[in-house]
């Protein structure tokens, strides 16, 4: 069985048969080579082909109505047809795309206006909370002051009542240890002289006599002792709240 080969203008393909030929639905101005050719052929000059070829029609040339010849009531008719509103169907368009660009523009502009005047108005808002909360800072700062005013001015009253308390205690304590001091001679005194005295006493007499008088000096030097502390106390608090006040 004769075998044939196709070309596509790039490459060709094959073999195939008459069956495999008239499954590729190939043309009259198809290349075909067979065994035997010297040169390729179209398949329209093979005449064993001539069956499977596909048929394709010749291009459909329409005919273009002259104007001229048409009635005068087809041509208004088709130039009724072709207008819009009165208009020819560009000029209709060009309208319409023009109306479209006017209400567009007038649309565009009303939304700017919308939107400008919400920008004015959060502007403004803006700058009405900007000017409270400089009012409240400043309110605040005014507030702060005050009370650190007012804790200086009680911190002075405090520290000055404390020098007063100060400086009062002091004075006792002065006179306490004046007092004591006196006191303390006094027992010192009276010790020397129960030391010395024997007459119409008895050895336990004497003895309770002076316990009775070591016994005050003890506690009269225990009070000075007490006493010379807080003074020492006292005084450096003094002079830390005049250092400070």
């Amino acid at each position: 069985m004769k075998k044939y080969y196709l070309h596509n203008g790039i490459e060709s393909s094959g073999p195939f048969d008459l069956t495999e030929l008239q499954m590729k639905q190939i043309t009259a101005t198809t290349p075909v080579w067979f065994s035997g050719l010297a040169d390729w052929k179209t398949a329209g000059e093979i005449e064993e082909l001539q069956s499977i070829l596909k048929v394709i029609p010749p291009p459909f040339k329409a005919e273009i109505p002259n104007p001229e010849h048409e009635p005068e009531s087809k041509l208004k008719q088709k130039e009724t047809k072709t207008k819009i509103m009165g208009l020819s169907k560009n000029n209709f368009y060009l309208v319409c795309l023009l109306f479209i660009v006017i209400i567009g523009s007038f649309a565009l502009s009303i939304f700017e206006e919308k939107r400008k005047e919400e920008l004015e108005e959060i502007n403004h808002k803006t700058e009405i909370e900007n000017r409270q909360f400089l009012l409240k800072e400043k309110e605040l700062q005014e507030q702060k002051k005050q009370a650190e005013e007012q804790e200086r001015a009680e911190a002075e009253r405090i520290a000055k009542e404390r020098k007063e308390s100060i400086s009062k205690r002091l004075d006792e304590i002065q006179i306490e240890k004046t007092q004591n001091q006196t006191l303390l001679d006094e027992a010192k005194s009276k010790l020397n002289r129960a030391n010395e005295f024997q007459l119409f006493r008895s050895a336990d007499e004497k003895s309770r006599e002076l316990n009775a008088l070591q016994t005050e000096i003890t506690h009269l030097k225990s009070e000075l002792e007490i006493l010379e502390n807080e003074q020492n106390q006292l005084s450096l608090e003094l002079e830390r709240l005049q250092l400070t006040h």
